[in-house]
């Protein structure tokens, strides 16, 4: 008879990361009765909106099987540490509240009848509490959030930095492109995270790498279809543990209503949604972490009204200088907005500021979605059958946005610039965007007959595919509930 089982998940502290972990967890005790989660809940030390969204999102996600703990934060002082530093010791400094809580969860489990430690399932960052799994002398995970292309990509930099000592970050300024495994087109390399084009701060990805391979396997927010190339490429890298694309893993429509006590807000925006033509409205939203200084406010305002289609459009305020933190909601968006915009467009637009993005993208009236491309706002986006015109703003979106646009065909451009470092550049230092090109990108990506978006739908029932019994992704979680216990 098979024993019950117990995985502890460890996400990295963020809306996104958690929210994308909690439904592979879901998905897990969904499938396998004999399983049993416990999810530890990191908070981020300068970010108490986000902090509070998390912990509000995992208060209603909790049943019998799922359970969530809260670690406390570490007494340390992050406030002047460089980029790398801050992401070594925030994880290291967690360690000894990992160590603490798993002990209590198996002193709790010394009964037969209770579940057995079966492995760590840690996120992709996280990979220094593999000391940890390794005390207990469980296997570890990992669940990568980001795409098969982006892994591959970390595996082909360590790799060529190990076997050959190339340093990528000797290629910062050139306009250079990167022949990867993972892509079949040419990569520029101002494609790349800004990160991985400093030397100090790429060398933690790098041990990235090096630390996925000790692994027992790789869960994946992917699947077959949408990524074929890139999964099969990973084959390349050498010894590297089983690859379990199991995605596309997405918060539900039920779980967007209240993330941030914005109900009745939320309730508003689908009543305005409601009373609009099907595939009408074009949807501007920018994730979390997303904002804009006042001059491209007002060039996205320009492009918007000469556009004629109607929208839907958040808006945040960006946070104070040097401070890494959510936006905020703007106190009285007409005071940045183009003078009478507000009142000359209330005929087909909405000014918002949070938006419950899952129920938007699912609405009929959405027609489009001009985003920063983070990988869940893609998957979203795809799964609803709604085109992403691509606003690539940090981290890896760039390179999420060159592989939708070139290599998948599955999103038309708006930026035609990489490279902006969100931590490290101040809001007055974007690049601003023209009117022209936003409202050009919007009408492409509002075309009813276009390719693109033949192209979308095909990918949204490919989506739904995965998922079901006999899909790619439910075979290959599948084989992962079988290595768990085996």
């Amino acid at each position: 008879m098979k024993k019950a089982a117990e995985l502890v998940f460890i996400p990295c502290a963020g809306v996104g990361h958690v929210i994308s972990t909690v439904e592979i967890a879901k998905l897990l005790v969904s499938r396998e009765d004999h399983l049993f989660i416990t999810v530890l809940v990191m908070k981020a030390p300068f970010d108490s909106k986000g902090n509070d969204a998390c912990t509000e999102y995992c208060i209603t996600q909790a049943s019998d099987r799922i359970k969530f703990i809260n670690l406390p934060q570490p007494d340390v002082d992050f406030l002047n540490m460089t980029r790398s530093n801050f992401r070594k010791s925030f994880f290291e400094s967690h360690k000894p509240y990992v160590r603490d809580a798993v002990t209590k969860l198996l002193a709790g489990s010394s009964e037969s009848s209770t579940p057995g430690l079966a492995g760590f399932v840690i996120d992709m960052f996280c990979t220094t509490m593999i000391d940890v799994a390794n005390e207990f002398e469980v296997p570890t995970y990992i669940f990568f959030t980001s795409n098969a292309g982006f892994l591959g990509l970390v595996f082909h930099l360590q790799m060529i930095h190990d076997e050959h000592d190339v340093v990528i970050a000797d290629l910062k300024d050139s306009d250079s492109e990167l022949v990867l495994p993972s892509f079949v087109n040419p990569v520029p390399i101002k494609a790349l995270p800004s990160i991985l084009l400093e030397k100090e701060e790429a060398i933690p990805f790098l041990n990235y790498a090096r630390r996925f391979r000790e692994t027992k396997g790789i869960l994946i927010n992917t699947f077959s279809d949408l990524e074929p190339h890139a999964l099969r490429s990973l084959d390349s890298y050498g010894k590297i543990p089983p690859v379990y694309p199991v995605g596309p893993l997405l918060k539900g429509e039920s779980d967007d209503n209240n993330p941030r006590g914005s109900d009745q807000a939320g309730r508003e925006i689908l009543k305005w949604l409601d009373d609009q033509l099907p595939s009408s409205v074009v949807f501007l939203c920018f994730g979390s972490m997303g904002s804009f200084g006042e001059d491209q406010l007002k060039e996205i305002a320009c492009a918007l009204e000469h556009s004629g289609h109607r929208f839907l459009w958040s808006i945040r305020c960006p946070p104070p200088k040097g401070k890494i933190t959510h936006p905020s909601d703007y106190a009285d968006p007409a005071a940045i907005l183009p003078e009478g915009f507000l009142e000359r467009t209330a005929g087909i637009g909405k000014v918002i500021g949070w938006a419950p993005q899952v129920a938007v993208l699912a609405h009929p009236a959405v027609g489009g979605f001009v985003s920063h491309c983070g990988w869940n706002s893609i998957l979203e986006s795809l799964w609803f059958g709604v085109p992403v015109a691509t606003w690539p703003m940090y981290s890896e979106q760039q390179m999420n946005a060159f592989e939708m646009v070139k290599e998948l065909e599955l999103a038309v451009k708006i930026s035609v610039d990489y490279g902006w470092d969100f931590y490290n550049s101040g809001q007055e230092e974007q690049m601003v965007l023209s009117a022209q090109e936003i409202e050009r990108g919007v009408r492409e990506v509002m075309e009813h007959d276009s390719a693109i978006r033949k192209k979308v739908n095909e990918m949204s029932e490919m989506c739904k595919k995965a998922l079901m019994d006999g899909g790619s992704s439910y075979s290959s979680l599948g084989r992962f509930i079988d290595q768990i216990f085996l």
